[in-house]
């Protein structure tokens, strides 16, 4: 008996295989997900009610054979959900004759983009992290960063549909009034800056809430600058909202209230980004900090969204924050500890989370 034959535990061993099993099918499902909803797959589903494979592609104008094999991957992922088989067929429990429709459950999540729990963001952005694993591979050796802007064209367009849905439910209902007399001053007619705004959502949201207000949104990526432009203008609040191509440390002016969304943990300067934000911030002002929930010791971690968070920590947000000096290289488990002790290096006098969700804390700092 050899000495691996002697330590292997093996019902420890056959747990973690059917744990890989399970992991690899979650694998490939995202990016066939995402397939469905590039092809619009979800929507005719919820729009036109079941099909078979033979019936979709005459909806869509598809292929069949590849609807066949779609489907079938989906109703084993619980994405859709299998109808039994066409009424009369010779073989109706075959993929040939099968139906599929969806749940309410499946529409919301799926199909529903202002919906708290749409996920479709996530099949993009987490498919699209996967690009830079070469490069990521390489830079275990090199130390090199990946920066956001050399993220697959997907991620862009991905994290905003991921993180919307959330702000939408969330940030003027509960985040922005959370916060000590920012609503009030938003109400009555505040400035406000949108660090990091990527696309616009968070930036446009708060738009639509306040008018009285006027709101910049910055951001270093161009391509994200002009479709935040774009959008702005589709929602009616171009008037009142700036968009700039600009680093968070370039901020400038003066502000009531300052929000940076799910982005300083990207960023290699963290605490060059909260001082701009420090020297910015209007006397009785706040600057508010939304991240992705995250804790300071590692068995808080070891749990199904840490899984994720840190998994896409590695792929997306260390990597950026490695892209360029001082290299902080945060990523976007940092924990509350050592958050609130950025803000006061950045020379912050008060930092608290104001309001939590399953997936973000919310950081109030004021000077």
């Amino acid at each position: 008996m050899t000495t691996t034959e002697q330590t292997v535990n093996p019902e420890a061993f056959e747990r973690l295989l059917g744990q890989v099993i399970t992991d690899a099918g979650a694998a490939v499902t995202l990016p066939l997900a995402l397939l469905g909803d590039r092809l619009g797959l979800f929507t005719e589903l919820a729009a036109g009610g079941p099909a078979t494979a033979t019936g979709l592609a005459a909806r869509t104008g598809l292929v069949e054979r590849y609807l066949r094999e779609w489907l079938l991957a989906m109703a084993a992922s619980g994405y859709v959900t299998y109808r039994g088989g066409a009424p009369g067929a010779e073989q109706p429990d075959s993929a040939r004759a099968a139906s599929y429709g969806l749940s309410p459950e499946q529409k919301e999540a799926f199909t529903n983009p202002d919906s708290p729990g749409y996920v479709a963001g996530a099949f993009q952005n987490l498919t699209a992290a996967t690009r830079v694993l070469d490069r990521l591979t390489e830079a275990f050796h090199t130390g090199d960063g990946i920066g956001w802007h050399e993220q697959h064209p997907d991620m862009f367009e991905g994290t905003e549909r991921f993180f919307r849905p959330g702000y939408l439910a969330n940030l003027t209902s509960q985040w922005i009034p959370a916060l000590t007399g920012i609503e009030e001053r938003l109400t009555a007619g505040a400035r406000v800056a949108d660090v990091g705004c990527g696309l616009g959502a968070s930036t446009i949201i708060m738009a639509q809430r306040y008018p009285a207000s006027s709101f910049v949104g910055v951001d270093y990526h161009q391509p994200s600058v002009e479709l935040a432009r774009a959008r702005a203008a589709a929602a009616g609040v171009a008037d009142r909202v700036e968009f700039r191509v600009a680093g968070a440390a370039d901020l400038g002016g003066d502000y009531d209230f300052i929000a940076f969304f799910d982005c300083l943990h990207d960023m290699p300067d963290p605490v060059g980004a909260l001082r701009a934000a420090r020297a910015a911030v209007a006397e009785g002002g706040s600057v508010m900090l939304v991240e992705p929930m995250s804790w300071d010791s590692v068995p808080e971690v070891l749990n199904p969204l840490g899984r994720l968070l840190a998994g896409a920590s590695l792929l997306v947000c260390l990597p950026s924050g490695l892209s360029g000096p001082p290299a902080a290289g945060l990523g976007n488990q940092a924990g509350p500890t050592r958050t609130r002790e950025l803000a006061a290096e950045a020379g912050f006098g008060d930092a608290k989370v104001a309001a939590a969700t399953d997936f973000n804390l919310i950081y109030e700092l004021r000077p």
